[in-house]
């Protein structure tokens, strides 16, 4: 990967390296941030650069500052403009994953909530580990965050320690990802990233109030398989063992994007990378890149 150079920064682009919080400020003492993870895809055919749902990505990070307390004069347009004016700048011609971050700045108490930073870091990205084969999970031992406890819709910086333990213990244990129950004990999400199984050719997905985050990807993806493949999504509970007899089952997610699962706690999946999750494969690909010409209002052109 080549060095990182550049840096949206609190209105300016300045070298990578000068992108700095001081180690006393609120963000660092008490996780006052919030972020977004948005992807940009090269089109190599048209030698164009797309970002996959800028205006939904930020439009949420406005409700997620709001959600936290912060103080901020930040609107949408803001957030969007600090994508566009650093990719402009930097003229990436290769995928990429965007990080718009917002945070308490100030050095005083836990309740400070001003002023407010934000940057944007943009990296060079693939595909992730296990977009072809698929990869293993393991249900974790950890509990997936409630609303009672933690605002587990929005992307807050703090919520990520959540899902870092369950992905440690995954590891840890010889398996590549977690896959978390919330405290009913219905199924949740992975660390970062949604989670849908199939079953007899029909794809089902948690709740939003299963303790997930209200992800982007997902709520596309829902759309998808409508329009796309004439499937309607069930939307409900999910048992730990309906995963364990599931045909397929995959995540969704900006990093993510869709990752098929091979197997949940050494039970493989029956078609592994299955024809449904492929299909879909392509279809995300297609669209997201531009080379599939639907939903143009998807992608903003760079």
């Amino acid at each position: 990967m080549p060095p990182l150079t550049k840096a949206f920064f609190n209105g300016k682009i300045i070298p990578y390296q000068d992108a700095k919080i001081h180690a006393n400020a609120a963000v660092f003492k008490y996780a006052t941030a919030v972020f977004e993870g948005i992807r940009a895809y090269w089109n190599s055919d048209e030698s164009k650069l797309y970002v996959f749902k800028l205006v939904e990505h930020s439009d949420r990070l406005v409700k997620s500052v709001a959600l936290m307390r912060m103080k901020s004069a930040f609107d949408s347009a803001y957030y969007q403009d600090g994508v566009m004016s650093l990719l402009r700048d930097i003229k990436p011609v290769t995928d990429l994953h965007i990080r718009q971050t917002v945070w308490v700045d100030n050095d005083g108490s836990m309740w400070a909530d001003s002023p407010v930073g934000c940057v944007v870091i943009a990296t060079p990205s693939g595909r992730p580990a296990g977009y072809d084969a698929g990869i293993s999970m393991q249900v974790s031992s950890w509990t997936r965050i409630n609303d009672q406890i933690m605002p587990a819709r929005i992307k807050c910086i703090a919520n990520y320690h959540n899902g870092r333990l369950a992905s440690m213990q995954a590891r840890q244990d010889g398996y590549d990802n977690a896959l978390l129950l919330n405290s009913r004990g219905k199924v949740a999400e992975a660390p970062g990233a949604c989670f849908f199984l199939v079953k007899n050719g029909v794809p089902v997905t948690p709740t939003v109030t299963s303790d997930i985050l209200e992800s982007i990807n997902r709520a596309t993806i829902i759309h998808l398989f409508k329009e796309q493949f004439g499937l309607d999504v069930e939307v409900r509970d999910v048992d730990r063992t309906e995963v364990y007899m599931a045909d397929e089952a995959f995540l969704c997610g900006t990093a993510a994007e869709v990752t098929p699962v091979a197997s949940v706690d050494r039970f493989p999946m029956k078609k592994g990378r299955g024809d449904l999750t492929r299909a879909l494969q392509e279809k995300w690909e297609a669209i997201t890149t531009g080379k599939d010409k639907a939903h143009p209002e998807w992608r903003t052109l760079v």
